[in-house]
C-alpha cells in the first residue's frame, strides 16, 4: 500500500462503538463518536488556547514566526493524524492525544516545567504529564454535571501512557519513574478514583502521538534554530543523515537561498521519519498480529517506533539540537532568568496567598500546606509566558525582559 493512501480500518484501532466510557456517564452524540467529542473539548479548552502564549522552546528573543505550544501542537496532530490514517487507526482519538498532549507544559517551556519541579519538591514534584491529566480532569471548568472535560477512558489513559508503562503487573514504579522515586503524585491519585492500568501500554493511536511529537520537536527546532541564527543549515552536515538531505537539495536545487534550503531540510526530515514509522510499525504489526486494542496493550513491547538505524539518526538529531539550541549560551542566560521568574511567583504566593486572583483562594481555610502548595503550582502551570511576566512585573520591583 502506499504511505499516502488511508487503510481500511484495522482491526487493532481503538473501536469509538467500544469505549470504555467516561467516569461520569453521559449521553451518546448523536452526530459525533466519544472520540469526536473528547477532541473537539480539547479544541475548545481554555488551556488550549493559552498554548499559544506558551513557548515551545524558549529562545533568546520571541517573533511571530516561532513556534508557540499551540503551533507546535497543530503540527503534531497533522503527522499523527496522517500515520493513523496509513496504519487504519482511529483519527479522532489520535488528534485527540495529539493535541492535549501539552495542555499541562507551565509558562517558559522546559525551564519553567524545571522550577516548578524544583518548588514543589517537597509535594510531589511537577511533572507536565500529570498535569495535563488534571486539566483534562478537574481544573478545566466548562461543564455543570463534572470538572474537567470528562473525556473517555482511551484519552485519559493516552495522555497518561503514550510513552510506554509507567508500572509493573505489580504496581512498582518502572523506568524514569523508578529512577525519580515514584509515579507523580497526579497520576497516582487519579488511578485509585479511575483505573488507567498503569502497567499496560497504551493504544496504537497514542503511540503514534508520541512518535509524532519527536518529529515535530525534531524538525520544527531544526526550523526555528535555522531562524534565530543559532546553526546554518550547512552546520547540520556533521549528521549523516541531514548531510545527505541537504546534498540532494543542493544538487536539484543549487541556487536556492538559505531559507528555503532550510525549509526543504525540514520537509524532507519530516517525510524521512513518516516513511520509517510506517514501516516499522507494519512490519512490528505483522509479527505480532494483535487483533485487538486489547491484545495491543497486553503485548510485551510497544508496537511503533524507528527502525534502529532511523533510532540512532534521530537522537543524533536531538544530540545537535542540545548542544547547539538547548544549551546555547543566549538560551541559557534566558532560561535561567525565566525559572527566576517562576521561583519568584511561586514564592509570593506562598508567602502572600492573598495576592492570588479571589476564586484560587476561595474554600481553600481548611488546605493542608501541601494541598496549598500544589494549588499555587497548579495556578502557575497555568499561566502563559506573556502573563507570568506581567503578574512578576506587578508584585516586584524588577522583572527581566527575557530578551
Amino acid at each position: 500500500m502506499s504511505v499516502g493512501m488511508a487503510a481500511p480500518r484495522a482491526p487493532y484501532a481503538c473501536d469509538p462503538d467500544r469505549s470504555r466510557g467516561r467516569l461520569v456517564a453521559e449521553p451518546p452524540s448523536r452526530t459525533r463518536s466519544p472520540f469526536r467529542r473528547d477532541c473537539d473539548r480539547v479544541i475548545h479548552s481554555t488551556a488550549f488556547r493559552r498554548l499559544k502564549h506558551k513557548t515551545q522552546v524558549f529562545i533568546f528573543h520571541e517573533g511571530d514566526h516561532y513556534r508557540t505550544r499551540l503551533t507546535h501542537s497543530l503540527e503534531v496532530a497533522q503527522i499523527a493524524r496522517a500515520l493513523a490514517r496509513q496504519l487504519g487507526l482511529d483519527e479522532d482519538l489520535t488528534e485527540t492525544l495529539a493535541l492535549a498532549h501539552d495542555l499541562g507544559h507551565p509558562p517558559f517551556g522546559h525551564a519553567g516545567e524545571r522550577a516548578l519541579d524544583e518548588c514543589l519538591k517537597g509535594d510531589g514534584g511537577f511533572d507536565h504529564n500529570a498535569q495535563t491529566l488534571r486539566v483534562v480532569t478537574s481544573l478545566e471548568h466548562r461543564y455543570p454535571e463534572f470538572g474537567g472535560l470528562n473525556l473517555t477512558w482511551e484519552s485519559l489513559e493516552g495522555i497518561v501512557k503514550h510513552n510506554g508503562p509507567l508500572t509493573a503487573r505489580s504496581g512498582a514504579p518502572i523506568g524514569r519513574y523508578l529512577e525519580s522515586g515514584g509515579i507523580p503524585v497526579g497520576i497516582a491519585d487519579y488511578t485509585k478514583t479511575y483505573d488507567l492500568e498503569l502497567w499496560s501500554y497504551a493504544s496504537l493511536e497514542a503511540q503514534i502521538a508520541a512518535f509524532a511529537d519527536d518529529i515535530a520537536y525534531d524538525a520544527h527546532d531544526i526550523d526555528d534554530g535555522l531562524r534565530a541564527g543559532l546553526f546554518a543549515v550547512d552546520d547540520l552536515k556533521e549528521m549523516p543523515l541531514t548531510a545527505e538531505i541537504i546534498g540532494e537539495i543542493d544538487r536539484h536545487y543549487p541556487a536556492l537561498d538559505e531559507i528555503k534550503r532550510g525549509a526543504e531540510l525540514v520537509r524532507e526530515l519530516i517525510s524521512h521519519f513518516i516513511s520509517a514509522v510506517f514501516t516499522e510499525a507494519s512490519q512490528r504489526l505483522a509479527a505480532a498480529q494483535p487483533q485487538s486494542a486489547h491484545d495491543v496493550r497486553h503485548y510485551h513491547a510497544p508496537l511503533i517506533g524507528f527502525p534502529p538505524d532511523v533510532a540512532e539518526e534521530e537522537a543524533a538529531i536531538k544530540a545537535f539540537l542540545y548542544r547547539r539550541m538547548y544549551r546555547h549560551h543566549r538560551v541559557m542566560q534566558i532560561m535561567g532568568d525565566a525559572e527566576q521568574v517562576v521561583r519568584d511567583l511561586y514564592e509570593r504566593y506562598r508567602q502572600s496567598p492573598g495576592d492570588l486572583p479571589a476564586e484560587w483562594i476561595e474554600g481553600t481555610e481548611q488546605e493542608t500546606d501541601s494541598e496549598r502548595n500544589r494549588r499555587i503550582g497548579n495556578f502557575i502551570a497555568g499561566m502563559t509566558d506573556r502573563f507570568a511576566l506581567i503578574e512578576h512585573h506587578r508584585l516586584f520591583d524588577s522583572t527581566p525582559d527575557l530578551r
